[in-house]
């Protein structure tokens, strides 16, 4: 998971970059880079940290431009990474182009041996982002060889020849040196991307309109699953479908954990999504545990806010704010290590004795991954007091793994995976555990735009909707992060 930026202005737009980075901070905390074009030649800086840490005076004082990108990133192979796979990328042929990128490619091996052998390009690190580059510049230079200048037809030649050969999620915005931004999104719509237009000319694509709207701009709409918009330096915006069959399913996890509530993914309020969640959630809870046996619905902070807020309504029970949350730790769910996680629960959660003491209470969170969070909470709750803690998860179980770009690549981390409601119940520790339904949530959240076919459900379900996704291939992506994970264990 990662968050993206692309702006083409009148004026310098490395604060208005900086500021939309800040509004997808929530988007991944590992590292964050921005990129700016001025007379032809790109200024970058990235390394690893949160924005605020990354980005002093002096740097943003060597960004100059009216055109750039930004990224905010965590690491998908669930292991920190290092400086040199910051993002954005840069390659210096054809034109110049820089490129980040929000997604993982399923193919990326593959891709990268073609790459290397056929298209003789080189690649300098092991991120997929760095592949998805190499990939768009070689199909750019086949599109334009012999042909002066560039066309829009030519750049969304180049993103149809991407289309062709990459497999797996990608929202991507790139600079091409001296011509403009490009924006594209994978052919089934993965992961999100937006654009949004402002005063003074200013044209942006971001993951999430939050970042539009937080910095002043008007979100205009979702950028299609397989369209191009390419935005010349000028502002002139052009479009075109570049996909043979896209097809609208975005990962139903961003409207479940990832995105921020007050923005819109695909035309869908990420607010009214969770609302709607906590409904038919209260439909499980009410069969499950009778309603006379809850005190009071208490919400994990903060994403479960949402649908705790309808559950309680529902119930016709209180809801309350058990928990205080420290706002300078981060995610839980994207830190790397599972010590980590554990350690930093406690730090980032405290609860309120008189919200808990003598009663039953049910806790809601947005999902159960690893337990290692939920497991934590629920003794928070009895050593304040609780006489019976309830657990209920907005979402279904978590029993596969997700590779489209999730930390969540292995069967091994995830608790629901091959064990039943029951057993889970016991690991956690709660006196009830109930979980949201798939087909429910699904009908919840699609009823808000039904333009949509359906969602990549993935680590719900196990049905991967890019279609290329074997049992070879999973182990072979668990055994990597155990490599990876052990690497870097050594280097510390």
């Amino acid at each position: 998971m990662c968050g993206i930026v692309g702006v083409v202005s009148q004026s310098p737009v490395n604060q208005l970059i900086y500021d939309a980075l800040l509004l997808l901070q929530h988007r991944g905390q590992d590292a964050a880079g921005i990129v700016t074009q001025h007379e032809g030649k790109f200024y970058m800086h990235k390394d690893k940290g949160m924005v605020r840490d990354v980005f002093r005076t002096r740097n943003m004082r060597a960004l100059p431009g009216a055109s750039g990108l930004g990224q905010v990133r965590y690491p998908t192979a669930g292991s920190a990474e290092s400086e040199e796979e910051a993002q954005p990328f840069y390659v210096n042929e054809p034109f110049g182009i820089v490129l980040a990128h929000n997604g993982n490619l399923t193919n990326a091996h593959a891709l990268r041996a073609q790459l290397i052998a056929t298209d003789h390009r080189h690649i300098n690190t092991d991120s997929d982002s760095e592949v998805l580059l190499n990939v768009l510049a070689h199909e750019l230079e086949c599109a334009t060889r012999g042909k002066p200048g560039l066309q829009a037809d030519d750049v969304f030649a180049a993103v149809a020849g991407v289309h062709r050969r990459v497999r797996g999620s990608y929202a991507v915005v790139a600079h091409i040196a001296g011509h403009g931004l490009l924006a594209f999104r994978d052919p089934y719509g993965i992961r999100p991307l937006c654009i949004g237009r402002g005063a003074q000319g200013v044209v942006m694509a971001a993951s999430e309109t939050v970042a539009i709207e937080g910095t002043g701009h008007a979100p205009e709409r979702a950028i299609a699953p397989g369209e191009a918009v390419y935005v010349t330096l000028d502002g002139a915006v052009h479009a075109r479908q570049c996909a043979q069959r896209p097809t609208l399913k975005p990962c139903i996890f961003e409207f479940v954990y990832l995105a921020r509530p007050d923005s819109t993914l695909d035309g869908i309020s990420v607010y009214q999504a969770r609302l709607n969640m906590g409904k038919t959630l209260a439909q499980r809870v009410i069969s499950t545990v009778p309603p006379s046996e809850i005190d009071v619905v208490i919400p994990i902070p903060e994403s479960s806010r949402p649908s705790a807020t309808e559950l309680a309504a529902m119930l016709g029970k209180p809801y309350r704010e058990g928990f205080v949350k420290n706002r300078y730790v981060g995610r839980t769910f994207i830190m790397p290590g599972q010590a980590v996680r554990k350690k930093s629960v406690r730090q980032k959660l405290n609860a309120i004795g008189s919200e808990f003491t003598g009663r039953n209470v049910l806790l809601v969170d947005d999902s159960i991954v690893r337990g290692t969070t939920s497991r934590e909470i629920v003794q928070m709750a009895r050593e304040a007091g609780a006489h019976k803690v309830y657990m209920a998860s907005a979402a279904p179980p978590v029993r596969h793994p997700n590779v489209y770009g999730i930390d969540m690549p292995t069967k091994d981390e995830l608790v629901a995976h091959g064990r039943s409601v029951e057993q889970i119940r016991q690991i956690i520790g709660c006196d009830a555990l109930i979980y949201q339904d798939l087909a429910a949530m699904q009908r919840a959240i699609g009823s808000l735009n039904p333009a949509l076919d359906g969602f990549d459900a993935s680590c719900f379900d196990g049905i991967y909707v890019t279609g290329d996704i074997t049992e070879d291939g999973i182990a072979q992506m668990q055994r990597e992060r155990v490599q990876r994970q052990s690497a870097q264990d050594m280097a510390a």
